[in-house]
């Protein structure tokens, strides 16, 4: 039978009828798991307890009253001919969107007040769905969550987070709690360039040492192709002047202590457009996120540099986020506080992320579903796919029984069916696929409504190639895909070269960034989520690519192929094809 949460009336008869007082203890223990790993998650190894005094924010995400309601309004502001169409929610009707159940609520706060969580350390958000207690002492996390919280550091770059292998939940309230961070999540650690186990959506850059130690860009003469005037000419943007500049906003996601060099940029503008020297971007900093510009990162740095070249002078904003040790999640934290927001960035870049199979489903769920918030209030969220193909190394995956198996490996949150993935492309007349553009199908995420016409097709093709290594009812990932080779940027003052998705993906957001400039200033709504667009009305929009693939898992990968493919999507942007197509409507 399924558990009924209690209701208040019954809590406080609990509370006041010292017969049953027995029995209410009991209630809090009769416990089920909510997510467990095996083992230590790959990279990482146990450093042992923290210290008694060591404290630990946790975020509690609550269930929906009507788990539905969310998608089904994102569905709706975002289909074309809907009658509902471009009507974005605002704050406020969100959060009673995903609110939960009063009770449940109730019975939630009862737990915490049983275990002696005090009433102060308690806030509740965006309806009631979110519940961050703050500075919990870990041996209170321990008992609330049957966990076992310790220090882990990872291998190859000694960040240190605290973390468990397990948790679990009142079974009277396990199915109505979609999860708790950061639990069994380990998080986005800070990662070397040369093997990021976080993969950065994903910059390579050829490097040398300079003086100092420290990694810097190999000069490069080969200017050639991927030069902004290039991609603005080739994208066919060159000639569109932003009018709505004042009003749109273009953010750019970044975590872990990195952040971009304005000097950089100026250096950057100087060689590369000279008719925006004076560009730049504000800078918003979120749980510790930090700021030096004297100590910029890469990816970050190619983000901003190509966002601003593409999209000048639309208003730039970076987002430095923290979340490391007790800080909790790099991305729940950003998109606290972004959902927090009376107004959201029209278009969001990002490129981060890790493989799918190594965040737990309740995890990915719930993160999944606030892009989706983001998406009903008029933002674009686009995503890279990574640089590994169909999947890096030999790409074997423990289940549940802690047996291993081949498995192609998607990237999250680039599965996540509520946002835009970007792939990679290379070279012009034509262009092709780049072999390193992540792509595939998710194992968590069923195919969503706007790919019933696209995938099914590739997939029929496909015949029975690589059966076993892939989940074909799964989303299928890249939506798009844009030049990711050589793209020049300055990076401490030097002038280098990188490759990877995340070069394509701040490129492909300054272009709907543009089109979304072309919507606000004609007095209309904001694009918001683009696939249903992308897979419909917009596909007349897109270049359509045919030709190479992404190898990886130690196979030939998936091939690009006339229509949608796990390689390079529906295509590239055409952006004046795309305006004409908005111009209609």
């Amino acid at each position: 039978m399924r558990p009924r949460p209690l209701s208040v009336l019954s809590v406080l008869a609990f509370r006041h009828l010292s017969g049953l007082a027995t029995h209410f203890e009991s209630h809090w223990d009769d416990l089920r798991p909510k997510h467990t790993w095996n083992s230590v998650p790959e990279n990482w190894q146990n450093m042992g307890h923290p210290p008694a005094d060591t404290t630990i924010d946790l975020h509690i995400a609550l269930k929906a009253k009507n788990e539905n309601a969310l998608i089904d309004a994102l569905i709706e502001v975002s289909s074309p001919g809907h009658p509902k169409h471009g009507e974005h929610l605002s704050r406020e009707e969100v959060a009673e969107l995903v609110a939960p159940p009063s009770d449940v609520l109730e019975l939630a706060n009862a737990w915490l007040e049983h275990h002696g969580v005090h009433p102060s350390t308690i806030s509740t958000k965006h309806g009631g769905s979110w519940l961050t207690l703050t500075a919990i002492p870990v041996s209170r996390a321990n008992e609330l969550l049957s966990a076992s919280y310790q220090l882990y550091q990872h291998i190859g770059t000694n960040d240190t987070v605290l973390r468990t292998l397990s948790y679990a939940l009142p079974v009277a309230l396990v199915e109505y709690v979609q999860c708790v961070a950061p639990t069994t999540h380990f998080g986005f650690p800070r990662v070397p360039r040369q093997e990021p186990p976080m993969r950065r959506g994903g910059a390579t850059m050829e490097q040398t040492k300079v003086l100092g130690g420290d990694p810097g860009t190999v000069l490069s003469s080969r200017d050639r192709y991927m030069t902004p005037s290039f991609l603005r000419t080739f994208y066919k943007t060159s000639s569109y002047v932003p009018l709505a500049a004042g009003w749109n906003m273009l953010g750019v996601a970044g975590y872990l202590g990195d952040w971009p060099s304005p000097d950089d940029l100026r250096q950057f503008m100087n060689r590369y457009r000279f008719d925006a020297t004076d560009a730049t971007y504000r800078v918003v900093q979120i749980k510790s996120g930090g700021y030096d510009p004297s100590n910029p990162a890469i990816e970050p740095n190619v983000n901003i540099q190509y966002t601003s070249v593409i999209a000048f002078p639309t208003t730039n904003i970076f987002y430095s986020t923290g979340a490391s040790g007790t800080l909790g999640d790099p991305f729940i934290n950003w998109l606290d506080y972004v959902l927090g927001q009376w107004n959201v960035p029209q278009t969001v870049s990002t490129s981060y992320g890790k493989p799918e199979h190594t965040v737990s489903p309740d995890y990915a769920t719930h993160v999944c579903n606030l892009f989706a918030q983001l998406g009903v209030r008029g933002a674009s969220v686009l995503f890279a796919t990574g640089n590994d193909g169909v999947g890096r190394g030999d790409c074997l995956v423990r289940d549940s029984s802690g047996n291993s198996r081949v498995q192609f490996l998607p990237t999250f949150p680039s599965s996540c069916p509520w946002v835009t993935s970007v792939g990679g492309t290379t070279g012009y007349n034509p262009e092709v696929a780049a072999s390193l553009s992540g792509g595939g199908f998710s194992v968590y995420f069923p195919r969503p409504s706007y790919q019933n016409n696209a995938v099914p097709t590739f997939l029929l093709n496909l015949g029975g190639q690589y059966n076993g290594l892939f989940n074909p009812g799964g989303r299928g990932v890249p939506d798009i895909a844009l030049q990711a080779m050589d793209y020049p940027i300055f990076f401490k003052n030097k002038h280098g070269r990188l490759s990877g998705t995340s070069a394509s993906t701040p490129t492909a957001a300054g272009i709907i960034s543009l089109l979304n400039d072309y919507r606000i200033s004609n007095g209309k709504a904001p694009l918001g989520f683009l696939n249903f667009l992308l897979y419909g009305r917009c596909l007349e929009g897109l270049n359509d690519i045919t030709s190479g693939s992404n190898p990886g898992c130690n196979t030939d990968g998936f091939s690009a192929v006339p229509g949608w493919d796990p390689v390079t999507g529906l295509g590239s942007l055409d952006f004046e094809r795309l305006v004409a197509i908005l111009s209609r409507w």
